[in-house]
């Protein structure tokens, strides 16, 4: 098998949250270019608007759903619109989440349910109501879980969203071992400092360039380099791979650890 014969998800429908800026567009653009048709859902109609119209220029198929992750009846009514444009999802990628900042002891009891219910609340259902249509439909499929380097490590003042990504890193573990004997895989990728439009002003200031030198490879991610592991997570390439969380921070945690 060639290369691109082992990347290739033609006749994959991926759906990807959070998806209107940032990873979630590239990502739904990474896997529109090597053929799978894509859902778009976030909580921006107009960007969303926007990336879909980027994806049919470039040759692909895509459909936008205007959804929170946390409203369960805009989740199901985003599955319901992706097998009316394209067929079962056979392909799901939890990308959308929200950050913060600021000491535990000051942390409002509504900010850590918004960090929880987003960040590892939303990562359950969805995967769970995706896991129920793949097997309704008796096809196999992949969900792809964005973690974090802090799901592994933490920092000060990141309590709710390091515990938040822990446990999708956790879950990630026991979906892949509930769901393997049914052919469908379930990963996540940790990423490090990757440079978006969200961060990209703080972290091309002085302050910011300054973590450069916690990372022994020098510099910060950039959206393509989680390219790979996104890939190798839903095709072929990576069929043997469950339960399995990729670390992509240019060694930053190793660093850490020692």
């Amino acid at each position: 098998m060639t290369s691109a014969a082992m990347f290739d998800l033609t006749g994959k429908v991926a759906l990807v949250t959070g998806a209107s800026s940032g990873l979630g567009a590239r990502f739904a653009e990474i896997l529109s270019d090597n053929g799978a048709a894509v859902v778009l859902v976030a909580r921006r109609a107009d960007r969303l608007a926007g990336i879909k119209a980027r994806i049919e220029q470039a040759g692909g198929r895509a459909v936008a759903v205007e959804a929170d992750v946390r409203d369960r009846a805009a989740m199901r009514a985003a599955f319901d619109a992706a097998e009316k444009a394209f067929g079962t999802v056979t392909i799901l990628i939890n990308n959308a989440g929200v950050a913060h900042a600021g000491r535990a002891v000051e942390l409002a009891e509504e900010e850590w349910r918004r960090i929880l219910s987003t960040d590892l609340d939303a990562v359950f259902y969805w995967s769970q109501e995706a896991a129920r249509r793949m097997l309704a439909a008796g096809t196999s499929g992949a969900i792809v879980n964005i973690a974090s380097v802090l799901g592994l490590g933490v920092d000060k003042g990141v309590v709710a969203y390091a515990t938040a990504k822990a446990g999708v890193i956790q879950l990630t573990k026991a979906l892949a071992v509930e769901l393997a004997f049914k052919g469908i895989r379930v990963n996540s990728i940790a990423p490090g400092w990757i440079v978006t439009e969200l961060n990209r002003d703080y972290l091309e200031s002085e302050k910011g360039k300054a973590l450069t030198r916690e990372i022994p490879i020098g510099r910060f991610g950039q959206e393509r380099d989680l390219d790979g592991p996104l890939l190798l997570l839903v095709s072929d390439a990576g069929r043997f791979v469950t339960g399995a969380t990729i670390v992509a921070d240019g060694g930053q945690s190793v660093a850490l650890r020692g």
